[in-house]
């Protein structure tokens, strides 16, 4: 069991102000440093104890420190923690992975998200020999240049223009990238018609961020960008072996071109991946395409087997029967605790999402895309935030993250923790 019994250190807090941009790493407020983590609860360094949905932002879907993975880490680590070259783990993680996903019929490592990404958009301009990209309004795909355009606008343009979401990146990159509302087929309809001739690729979330697709909306995009001859790329680096073994691909019904994966094949460790059609997927072999046509990709730590027997031993996990039964239903019962607390407490609030992976929005309105979500009450969901993480819940601004590790308790714990914070804020004059 974690040490439960750490004083605060002055000093790490203070060499974090002096050493770190913000105090901190950039992912999260920075007075929270983490500790320990067991299961599904975490402990900071001043022995606060959290249950956990945060999960290092998603990876840790088995729980901490899950006895199978550490020992296949610990009996890895001895033998050799990085060559650079293939090793045994990566080739196995590489055919389970191909066993499970339906579009991965060849698989190239990255170390994350960011990187599984930016090669699956380059992946799809090699194959087409265009540079657009069609991507849709909110979705998150990585920190590179053409993913940081209206992934979290404030004030959004017309379609199809992007919006940048950083400073540094070129004006340039506007050019080659087009936006779309999410869950709208009609208006993809039309840009894909558009721009056909210029398209290299469709990237989506199936599930963006916390919002589901709309019945119809995913094969709609499968027919239009088949009909065009337009590779659609899956964005699962969140989604993949989370909502079903195979995927969001499998948990929808609808199979890509390409697809990306990350957080859980890593199994807590940095490991990520591009997944799809071989004939795509030759870009990446000098000696399948000509020279003109070839993807060049290396990175020092891909097929890392350190990561890789981490991910090999979550995979045996989840592959056991009633794993995903169990998953959804701790996801099921939060969710609908959460909406019950919140409609007898008369505040108006959507909770929306998966079972493995929801949040709420402080809004009477149902919500579709992007900008649904950005008429929600932000400052609200704030609050309650705050409220919650004073009472031992620890998640991200807008996401809880289920794993297999939380118990009964934490199930307890978090809906007791909910309805205090709801009752106060209705003290506070929430929902009027």
């Amino acid at each position: 069991m974690p040490n439960t019994s750490a004083t605060p250190d002055p000093d790490l807090a203070a060499t974090a102000a002096r050493v770190l941009p913000g105090g901190g790493f950039g992912n999260f407020p920075p007075e929270v440093v983490i500790r320990d983590g067991s299961g599904g609860r975490v402990w900071t360094e001043d022995g606060r104890e959290y249950v956990d949905f945060l999960l290092g932002s998603g990876p840790m879907l088995v729980g901490h420190a899950a006895p199978e993975v550490t020992a296949a880490v610990q009996a890895q680590v001895p033998r050799g923690t990085t060559f650079f070259a293939s090793n045994r783990p990566g080739i196995l993680l590489a055919e389970a992975i191909v066993a499970a996903v339906a579009c991965a019929e060849q698989v190239r490592f990255v170390s994350s998200g960011t990187e599984a990404d930016l090669y699956a958009m380059r992946l799809a301009r090699a194959f087409r020999r265009r540079d657009k990209i069609l991507k849709f309004e909110g979705g998150y795909h990585g920190m590179s240049d053409g993913a940081l355009m209206s992934m979290a606008p404030t004030r959004p343009s017309n379609f199809p223009r992007p919006v940048p979401d950083s400073a540094g990146i070129p004006r340039s990159v506007q050019d080659d990238i087009l936006v779309a509302p999410f869950n709208d087929l009609d208006a993809v309809a039309r840009l894909v018609r558009e721009y056909r001739d210029e398209l290299a690729g469709v990237i989506v979330e199936p599930f963006q961020r916390i919002i589901p697709p709309a019945p119809g909306f995913l094969q709609g995009l499968r027919e239009i960008t088949a009909e065009h001859g337009i590779p659609l790329i899956f964005d699962e680096v969140v989604t993949g072996f989370r909502f079903a073994y195979g995927g969001a691909q499998e948990y929808y019904g609808v199979v890509p071109d390409i697809c990306t994966l990350g957080k859980v094949i890593g199994g807590g460790l940095p490991l990520a991946a591009v997944a799809g059609r071989a004939d795509i997927m030759a870009h990446f072999d000098r000696a399948r395409v000509a020279e003109a046509d070839f993807l060049f990709q290396v990175g020092t730590l891909s097929g890392n087997p350190v990561a890789s027997v981490a991910g090999l031993a979550t995979l045996e996990i989840l592959r056991r029967p009633g794993t995903y039964d169990r998953l959804f239903a701790t996801g099921r019962s939060l969710m609908s605790a959460l909406r019950e607390l919140l409609q007898r407490a008369g505040i108006p609030a959507q909770v929306i999402g998966e079972p493995p992976l929801f949040d709420v929005v402080f809004t009477g309105e149902a919500i579709r895309d992007y900008r649904g979500v950005l008429r929600g009450d932000a400052a609200l969901l704030r609050r309650f935030n705050a409220k919650l993480r004073a009472r031992g819940i620890l998640k991200a601004e807008s996401k809880y993250y289920v794993s297999l590790a939380h118990t009964d308790d934490d199930i307890r714990h978090t809906i007791g923790a909910w309805e205090a914070a709801i009752e106060e804020l209705k003290a506070e004059g929430a929902g009027g």
